[in-house]
């Protein structure tokens, strides 16, 4: 069979499980990446694992999410993570040198390299031909210590891109049109590739865009060849040396097919509250907006902020409207420096954050109270901007623009010619930000601060679970519904006992005290439960409060992967239909769960309602015994032993 991009990578990386279409794989990592935000947990659970020093080739651990220091908190956990990183072997991008996932496209992505990421958005490498998967911490931090990462052997779908983008029209137009196609779950257990005579219109910026955001299809990843563009990419950040062609064979056979005409796109947003929720302008309206926040690991590079400040030239920001802008890396804000493009846009009226995720995870510029925000970000799930009631649409960076200078959501094609774009200038390489690893392991202490608490760990499964629903949820359930972000949960992912207390706070304020007064529950959910970020805390957060089990319709990839790492048994209604059977408070039974495990059709014992259901798992024969252990900590260990 001639090969995808896909399959070469994997293939070539290959060393556990058979190639067989439905089964599960495990594939050797090259990379790993750590952000704070789930770093702290990862690093915290790589020592209870007992190795000395990683064993990838390179793992590195970014500071970008929590960065707004309102207590001690954050800062504590940057000083765990310098530590950590120093005696490990790993690499550490200090507070300030930018978003992981611009900078390591910019200083270590490799095309035809696996990179293992806790972050949902580690796709992002595919921008560069480099196979980039998102998972929880847990799952990097056994990668890092030398095992294989597993995933089922994915379906590929080719998108061709054809033509070539009019003016106004950028690649965040490609990756919505493709939401607006696919929906949010369209992509869950497939691997996105583009092809097309439009790919060679594409910068890596542009298309690590497109990458990026496969994340919201619930793609395991998403990949473009490396050629000639990959190339120019890596000889401006001097690292040429890592470029290797990588292209699909001629006849390369994929499970789906999709074509996309360039020339026919038009400006699109997505409107709230999802990212699939996609609309022409017109459709959406000439909508008021208080605020554009422009950036983020989506749309903060070079290029982006460029047009921006070209667009408002010559302008100010409406008075009705707070624009605040994020460059992607310090790299990407050394160059609008030199350029001259910083003093444009505080000319303009920009208010100019650092180089982090900021807005993007609630961690600052909120909008105000039942407002409008245009973000150039990846996601607009209800209150992640940090206010619950504001209405967030995601755009390319000339539609933000563009409403940053209107006050309203504008068709960008209304201005006229598009800007024309100097000849590209070499990029600054200033790498004193980074802090390559030691030479030698434990030189230095490991710092602990007060909010730094041990990992809990879940005991084996027992063999009859007897509990109530503690929760009965719709589709498209998040991971910010169920362990929310923002300034105020986030500098407390170190500390899971203080963390649990937010455990689906916007959903049921008292979701914590009864599942401590049940002291364990099941929890009941409709289609794609758990979309949205990698945040192992979603389920290790649970898992402390008492939940042993999921009934779902479907779940979304990462969060079943973390599901199991914690020992919470994942389960898929046979009957669809079945859902609509459960209510809150309802007493399930499930007996012999070792025995129903391994024949894959488990039977729930409604007592409340005096019924049986019928449901399966997912489970690989390795998951099952991960299951039955109590998470992937215990089974790991086990496994050394």
């Amino acid at each position: 069979m001639k090969g995808s991009i896909t399959h070469k990578i994997l293939k070539e990386h290959l060393v556990k499980g058979e190639w067989d279409k439905g089964s599960e794989i495990g594939i050797r990592i090259d990379q790993t990446l750590t952000q704070d935000a789930t770093g702290t947990m990862a690093y915290l659970q790589l020592e209870a694992l007992g190795i000395k020093r990683v064993k990838t080739e390179l793992s590195v651990s970014y500071v970008d999410h929590n960065t707004l220091q309102n207590g001690f908190e954050n800062a504590d956990d940057h000083r765990y993570l310098q530590s950590v990183a120093s005696n490990y072997g790993i690499w550490f991008s200090r507070p300030g040198n930018g978003i992981c996932h611009q900078v390591h496209l910019e200083r270590f992505g490799a095309p035809g390299k696996t990179l293992l990421g806790s972050d949902s958005h580690t796709p992002t490498a595919g921008g560069l031909g480099m196979l980039g998967i998102g998972a929880g911490g847990l799952d990097v931090a056994v990668a890092m210590a030398g095992a294989p990462f597993y995933l089922g052997l994915p379906e590929v779908v080719l998108v061709k891109l054809e033509g070539k983008l009019p003016p106004w029209v950028g690649a965040k137009d490609i990756i919505l049109e493709l939401l607006r196609q696919l929906s949010v779950k369209g992509g869950v257990g497939k691997i996105i590739e583009y092809a097309g005579s439009g790919v060679k219109t594409l910068s890596v910026p542009e298309r690590a865009t497109i990458t990026n955001m496969g994340a919201e299809l619930g793609a395991t990843s998403s990949l473009f060849p490396s050629d000639e563009v990959t190339l120019e990419f890596l000889k401006q950040q001097g690292r040429e040396e890592v470029w290797k062609p990588l292209e699909a064979d001629g006849g390369a056979v994929y499970d789906q097919e999709i074509t996309i005409d360039l020339s026919t796109l038009e400006p699109l947003v997505a409107a709230p509250h999802s990212p699939d929720a996609v609309k022409t302008i017109e459709q959406a309206g000439s909508v008021s907006v208080d605020q554009v926040a422009f950036g983020s690991c989506t749309n903060g590079s070079y290029d982006d902020l460029w047009l921006l400040s070209e667009i408002m030239k010559g302008r100010v920001v409406h008075p009705g409207v707070s624009l605040v802008v994020a460059p992607g890396s310090r790299q990407v804000l050394l160059r609008l420096t030199r350029d001259g493009i910083l003093e444009k846009l505080v000319s303009a009226g920009a208010r100019i954050l650092e180089s982090a995720c900021g807005p993007c995870i609630g961690m600052g510029q909120a909008p105000p109270s039942g407002g409008v925000s245009v973000r150039t970000f990846n996601r607009n799930f209800p209150g992640r901007s940090g206010t619950n009631d504001a209405g967030v649409y995601l755009a390319g960076p000339a539609v933000a623009a563009v409403a940053a200078v209107t006050g309203r959501l504008t068709d960008p094609r209304e201005l006229g010619e598009y800007p024309q774009q100097p000849a590209t200038r070499t990029m600054i390489i200033d790498d004193r930000m980074l802090i390559a690893p030691g030479a030698e392991n434990g030189h230095e202490e490991i710092i602990r601060g007060p909010n730094i608490k041990p990992i809990p760990i879940n005991s084996t499964m027992p063999e009859k679970i007897e509990a109530k629903v503690l929760l009965v949820v719709g589709d498209n359930i998040t991971t910010d519904h169920i362990m929310p972000g923002g300034s105020k949960v986030l500098p407390l992912r170190s500390n899971i006992e203080a963390l649990s207390e937010f455990v689906f706070e916007s959903v049921d304020k008292e979701f914590a005290s009864k599942a401590r007064e049940s002291g364990k529950g099941i929890i009941v959910a409709g289609d794609n439960y758990g979309q949205g970020s990698s945040r192992e805390h979603a389920a290790l957060a649970p898992m402390f409060l008492g939940v042993k089990a999921v009934i779902a319709k479907s779940f979304a990839r990462i969060h079943h992967a973390n599901l199991v790492n914690f020992g919470i048994l994942p389960m898929v209604f046979c009957d669809l239909n079945d859902y609509d059977n459960f209510s809150t408070g309802d007493q399930l039974v499930i007996d012999n769960i070792e025995e129903q495990l391994d024949l894959k059709e488990i039977v729930i014992k409604n007592a409340s309602k005096g019924r049986n259901y019928r449901a399966t798992h997912l489970l690989s024969a390795r998951q099952v015994e991960i299951v039955k252990e109590g998470g992937l900590l215990n089974y790991t260990r086990k496994e050394k032993a």
